[in-house]
Order: C-alpha cells, then sequence, then structure tokens
C-alpha cells in the first residue's frame, strides 16, 4: 500500500507538471502572436496617421512634380499596377505549368530534383542581383532600355519561384481520392487535372499569386535598375516608369518630401489590402459557386 501511494502521488504531480507546462508553452505561443500582432498594427497605424490626411483627388490623379515635392503619384499607381499585371501574366502560367509537371507527371527523380533545387536557388538569391540580371540582360543586351518590360519581365524570374512552390503544395493537398473516382469514371489525365485537382487546388495556387503581387509591388531594387524612375506617365510597355515603392523610397532616402513619401506607403498600405479582398471575396465566391454543382 505504501508503495501504491507512492507511485499515486508521483503520478499526479507529473500530472501536473506536464499540464503547468502546457500552460506556459500556450502562454508564450500567445504572447509571441500578440507581440507581431501589436508590432504590425503600430507601423500601419503609424503610417496611415501620417499619410492618410495627405492623400486627396489630386494626389490620386495627378502626376509626380518637382522631384516629387508636389503633385500626386497617378503615374507610379500605374507604373506599379503595369508592371505587376506583366509579371503575373509571364510568372503564373510558367509556375504553375511547372508546379503540375512536378506534382502529377512525374515520380520523383533527378529531374525533379533539379528543377526543385534551381527553383529554392532561385527563391534566395537577392533582389538586387535579379535587378543586375536584368538591366545586363534586358536593358542592355536585349535593348530594351529602361522600361515596364524589362522591370516585369525582372520581377516574373523573383516571384516564379514562390508560385511553383505554393502551387505544387496546394496540388499535393488535394487527396488522391478525386483522382481514383476520375479515373474510375474514364476520364483521362488532363480531364482529371482540369475538371479536378486544378478546382480544388485554386485556393492554393491564387494566396501564391497573392504573395507574389505583394512582392511585385514592394520591389524596389530590383524595378529601378530595370524600369527606370521616370515620373512621367507611361505610354506604352516600352516606356520607363517609377513604381509606388522605388518613389516612396526616393521621397524618403533623399529628404525630398517626407509627406508625399508617407502619402504614398499609406496608399501602398490600401492598395495592398484592396487586392487581398478582391482576390479572396472572388475566389471564396468560385469556392462556393462549386460545392452547389
Amino acid at each position: 500500500m505504501p508503495l501504491l501511494s507512492i507511485l499515486l502521488a508521483r503520478n499526479e504531480v507529473i500530472t501536473i507538471n506536464s499540464r503547468t507546462r502546457e500552460k506556459i508553452a500556450k502562454l508564450c505561443i500567445w504572447a509571441a502572436a500578440i507581440f507581431v500582432l501589436v508590432i504590425l498594427a503600430f507601423i500601419i497605424i503609424y503610417i496611415l496617421i501620417k499619410g492618410l490626411p495627405i492623400i486627396n483627388w489630386q494626389f490620386l490623379t495627378d502626376i509626380p512634380r518637382n522631384m516629387g515635392r508636389s503633385g500626386g503619384v497617378s503615374s507610379t499607381i500605374v507604373g506599379t499596377l503595369l508592371l505587376t499585371a506583366v509579371a503575373i501574366l509571364i510568372a503564373a502560367p510558367f509556375g504553375i505549368g511547372t508546379a503540375f509537371y512536378l506534382a502529377e507527371y512525374t515520380h520523383e527523380n533527378i529531374i525533379t530534383r533539379i528543377i526543385r533545387f534551381s527553383a529554392e536557388s532561385l527563391a534566395g538569391i537577392p533582389s538586387i542581383v535579379y535587378g543586375l540580371f536584368g538591366f545586363i540582360f534586358f536593358v542592355i543586351y536585349l535593348d530594351m532600355g529602361w522600361s515596364i518590360l524589362s522591370g516585369g519581365l525582372t520581377l516574373a524570374f523573383m516571384i516564379l519561384p514562390t508560385i511553383i512552390r505554393t502551387s505544387e503544395e496546394a496540388i499535393r493537398a488535394v487527396s488522391n481520392i478525386y483522382r481514383e473516382v476520375s479515373f474510375s469514371l474514364s476520364a483521362t489525365k488532363w480531364q482529371t487535372i482540369y475538371k479536378v485537382v486544378f478546382p480544388s487546388a485554386l485556393a492554393g495556387i491564387v494566396n501564391g499569386i497573392i504573395l507574389s503581387v505583394g512582392r511585385c509591388i514592394a520591389e524596389t531594387a530590383a524595378v529601378v535598375l530595370t524600369a527606370g524612375s521616370a515620373l512621367r506617365m507611361p505610354s506604352s510597355l516600352f516606356s520607363p516608369t517609377r513604381s509606388m515603392a522605388v518613389h516612396f523610397y526616393i521621397l524618403a532616402r533623399e529628404g525630398i518630401s517626407m509627406e508625399n513619401a508617407y502619402g504614398t506607403a499609406a496608399l501602398l498600405i490600401i492598395l495592398i489590402f484592396l487586392i487581398n479582398v478582391v482576390a479572396n471575396t472572388l475566389l471564396n465566391r468560385f469556392t462556393a459557386k462549386r460545392r452547389q454543382i
């Protein structure tokens, strides 16, 4: 009996210690999450407080004047949207296609390992290196000059690894049961991918594209070396342009106009937020309609 009592008491102590450690672990996790959210909220609120009073209709519709000391940011908004559109339109098809090739058409072999290693290596290259590559290859060698097309192609190389990895993970997350049922109904490989796998993986693929859009909008080093920093409104894809991120950097770095710099930064935050909201809304509607079918 004394031995049994000792064992029971010991088990009770171990249980209490385990519960205590679990509570401490949860507290640390919650504290870390709250700390990150507080820092993020502080940065966003601070920029919005400084920048929102600057934003008005003239600021949105006028081009920068006097090196950015006056005027608005309309040309930088157009330049940012065009650079992002070119990059996504080029990188998304290649990235998604590569992901389907890796996940659906091949088994693990030397080719797939080389492709994944290449994608991971590209993801680790600093943006300034991409900028130098784009400057030498697109701007000088291909004689495109500083232009939206040069900047968009360079950004496409930058975001390609992100789209490949996120798309591949989304495709692999689709249950094999869907594929087996599709094959049992005499569907071909392509029909299974197009009708079954792709719609099921669409949410993850879109999230990867949204991340890529955010990186394109916020990029500075690669853009300034390939797209230039012209303040005028671009007239074609071969026109130089200045993105909002580059405009904000130059205004703040050179001390030209901190007020307009904060206004541009606040507008950047709002633009990224709107893109995320619109993309997720459309995705949720598509998913809801698909479930009803």
